[in-house]
């Protein structure tokens, strides 16, 4: 079992990330290149963490809220509001460009917000795909009860449920829930495997996992047990065919891609939202992102 402690990253205004995925000893885990847990944090009435459009180029987002709300607004024309339980997956194929801000209804309200960000590697088929987006809602996303455990099944298929998420590779991403002291035995799911602590404590096999912190494990079978309540991310997937070049918001399996994106994004060539003024400058660093590793 290998144990990814995440760290810490301010995306500006104050607003704090913890990233598990890319980490030095593990760059992806099945499709997954890219893992941020943010919150719980109390969004109070005047603080500014939108985040002013950005583009993307060959990977999928992957929103997912416990609690709060953002507004998602893109170069597609997509306006969606995103709350607790939903799934929103933007594919950015060729290229998109979106915004995450605090929706008008509570700007002047204080509120919780607490999620998921993540980002899928697209199959090399696909990198340069029409950019979408898919929103679904909490309603529709299966429902499992395992024993003690609540499972949500939110992209992929377990315990004979299938969630309405369309990925474009074989992928898997769980929220599971479960009492202190409440455990529950996990079928070989997927080629590749990670389990992340959202909340409490749990163990693997007997072998403990602290809370946010990330354990690649083998593909199972397993059992998983609670500590204290837990609440448990599982991603996973097949293996990507080859590592992908990522730098900032880019990824690609050709480094000449995401250098030419940088320079598309340089000069305003990827498209804009509507209705947005704002946007994220290219970060003045050179366009050499490092070596793929997988």
């Amino acid at each position: 079992m290998l144990l990814l402690s995440s760290h810490e990253k301010d995306l500006g205004g104050g607003f704090v990330v913890r990233r598990s995925l890319p980490a030095a000893d593990r760059r992806s885990v099945g499709p997954f290149i890219f893992f941020d847990h943010f919150g719980p944090v109390n969004e109070l009435p005047g603080a500014n963490h939108d985040v002013r459009p950005h583009p993307h180029v060959g990977l999928a987002t992957v929103t997912y809220l416990f609690e709060g709300a953002m507004m998602h607004r893109d170069s597609l024309g997509t306006r969606q509001l995103i709350e607790p339980g939903a799934i929103n997956w933007m594919t950015a194929g060729r290229g998109i460009v979106h915004s995450e801000r605090r929706p008008e209804h509570l700007r002047d309200r204080a509120f919780v917000n607490h999620g998921l960000q993540l980002w899928t590697a697209l199959p090399l088929a696909h990198e340069e795909t029409e950019p979408a987006f898919s929103h679904t809602p909490a309603a529709d996303i299966p429902q499992v009860r395992v024993g003690q455990a609540q499972v949500r099944v939110l992209v992929g298929e377990a315990f004979g449920a299938r969630s309405p998420v369309k990925a474009l590779s074989p992928t898997l991403y769980l929220d599971i829930a479960l009492p202190a002291g409440a455990a529950i035995a996990l079928p070989p799911l997927a080629e590749e495997i990670a389990f992340y602590a959202v909340e409490g404590e749990f163990a693997i096999d007997a072998k403990p996992v602290p809370v946010r912190t990330m354990a690649v494990v083998d593909a199972g079978p397993l059992t998983l047990e609670a500590k204290t309540a837990t609440r448990v991310a599982v991603i996973g997937g097949a293996a990507l065919e080859v590592p992908r070049f990522m730098w900032w918001n880019f990824v690609s399996s050709r480094k000449a891609r995401v250098v030419q994106a940088g320079e598309d994004w340089k000069a305003q060539r990827m498209g804009q939202v509507p209705d947005e003024t704002e946007f994220i400058p290219l970060p003045p660093t050179p366009f050499t992102p490092p070596e793929p590793r997988s």
